[in-house]
């Protein structure tokens, strides 16, 4: 009995010490995703968080936006971010309840025949989960690690799509300023054609070829202004804005592209070390791992319970004494859950290794891409751009000079337009491209999807018999 007692007055004390944490492991959260996008992230967890939330949003909406300033609002509003961050709570209730006892089991029995009446009474404790606790609690812990990481992959991913969807959306809307001056020139240059053939003073096909040129100009135009609406709907949707989205003002244009590129240092190392998604496969290996361990260790004894009993009969004195329950293994030796843990294991390893693998690839490609982007855009602002302005200032020169009609005035003035066109769309593809090098460094995968998913369940998927 002594033996007894102690055992359950130390499931009690380790039971006590299993309890939630204040910020429900947020911090490191936020540890993690301000490190890499310069924002921090937002729980809204009560009233005065939702309220604060609110008036953030109304002081960013209060102006122009920015980069900067649509990703703090996606972070403060996305409700899809917001239910995922939930899934940090479901991982702590699992540590929390690793690091308890299982809730004895009372046991009673009574039978009663020719006046003579016998009752067994016991209540029985799991001491196998008890000597198991500390194990299955460091392999509760090292997923809810990995929660902390799969919240922090979520919420950089989404400031990644922010970003883009924003350089978009700008892009697009200043886009739609260009292709309206081409189909006013387009527009100019159909009405002269006509009343000129009108006037018996131009050929029917040139006129028919000022028609195309303008019909090409109203389609354009239209097209541009779709996709200038379809980008600001897809940043409103990841800003999570719905009563206030006509509060939301994008800038005039794209920032100015940087005087040079960027330059990583061991790109490869610093995806290594601090990309997300290899973080969070090395600790689901551990964690696997460390199932791997549970599940040899209770491999023959997978229940074993034991419990104060007593047994009452009438007209004789109580006895007490104790109960011990112990699955034999006789039909299954745990063979089958060993050997599924150890599959999931090597499982974890050569994941582990493809998302090294494709990380560092994925650095090299983001780079090359980025440089291409740069390269492109500084050669439409410094080379081509510049170069049609000088061919149009010749053109007016020529046209003063009658030298060239009206037509080729207006052609070259379609012309200027076109590569301005150009030159905004590879600015936008920079900086585009600067944000997927930038999370592919130290995020994420670039081409990962941006679903709002919980954890990987591979080492759930190794670990889940080990804890019965």
């Amino acid at each position: 009995m002594m033996r007894l007692t102690a055992a359950a007055a130390a499931a009690l004390l380790l039971a006590g010490c299993a309890s939630f944490s204040s910020d429900g492991g947020f911090d490191k959260v936020i540890e993690l995703t301000k490190d890499r996008t310069g924002q921090a992230a937002k729980w809204q967890r009560t009233a005065s968080d939702t309220e604060s939330a609110h008036k953030r949003s109304a002081e960013i909406l209060n102006g122009p936006l920015t980069a900067d300033g649509a990703v703090e609002l996606a972070l403060l509003n996305n409700p899809g971010l917001q239910a995922s961050y939930a899934e940090l709570g479901i991982a702590e209730a699992d540590l929390v309840r690793a690091g308890r006892l299982a809730n004895p089991s009372f046991r009673f029995g009574r039978i009663s025949g020719g006046g003579i009446t016998e009752i067994d009474r016991s209540v029985m404790f799991t001491i196998l989960g008890l000597l198991t606790m500390p194990a299955a609690t460091e392999v509760e812990q090292r997923r809810f690690e990995q929660a902390q990481y799969q919240a922090a992959s979520t919420t950089v991913g989404l400031a990644a799509d922010t970003r883009k969807a924003f350089f978009s959306a700008v892009a697009s809307q200043d886009l739609v300023k260009y292709y309206q001056r081409v189909k006013e020139a387009a527009d100019a240059s159909n009405e002269l054609a006509r009343r000129m053939v009108q006037a018996g003073n131009f050929n029917k096909l040139s006129q028919m070829r000022q028609q195309a040129f303008y019909a090409d100009a109203t389609s354009q135009l239209a097209r541009a202004q779709h996709r200038a609406t379809a980008e600001r709907e897809r940043l409103v949707r990841l800003l999570g804005l719905s009563a206030n989205r006509s509060a939301l003002k994008l800038p005039d244009r794209l920032p100015d592209l940087p005087s040079r590129p960027l330059e990583p240092k061991d790109a490869e190392q610093t995806a290594m070390d601090k990309r997300l998604d290899v973080q969070m496969a090395k600790r689901s290996s551990d964690a696997t791992a460390k199932a791997l361990g549970l599940t040899r260790a209770t491999r023959f004894v997978n229940v074993l319970n034991v419990g104060y009993a007593n047994k009452s009969q009438t007209g004789e004195e109580r006895e007490n004494g104790y109960e011990i329950e112990l699955e034999l293994p006789i039909f299954d030796f745990g063979t089958a859950r060993t050997a599924r843990a150890e599959s999931a294991y090597m499982q974890s390893l050569q994941r582990t290794a493809e998302v090294a693998v494709n990380a560092q690839s994925e650095v090299r490609e983001s780079y090359s891409a980025y440089r291409t982007a740069y390269d492109l855009a500084k050669h439409n602002r410094d080379e081509v751009v510049p170069l049609k302005k000088r061919i149009s200032d010749e053109n007016l020169l020529r046209y003063n000079g009658m030298l060239i009609g009206v037509f080729e005035l207006l052609a070259d003035s379609r012309d200027q337009v076109r590569s301005v066109t150009d030159y905004v769309e590879s600015l936008r593809d920079y900086w585009i491209a600067e944000t997927n090098l930038q999370t592919a460094l130290t995020g994420r995968s670039p081409g990962e999807s941006g679903s709002l998913s919980r954890p990987s369940a591979i080492s759930s998927a190794a670990g889940g018999d080990a804890a019965h």
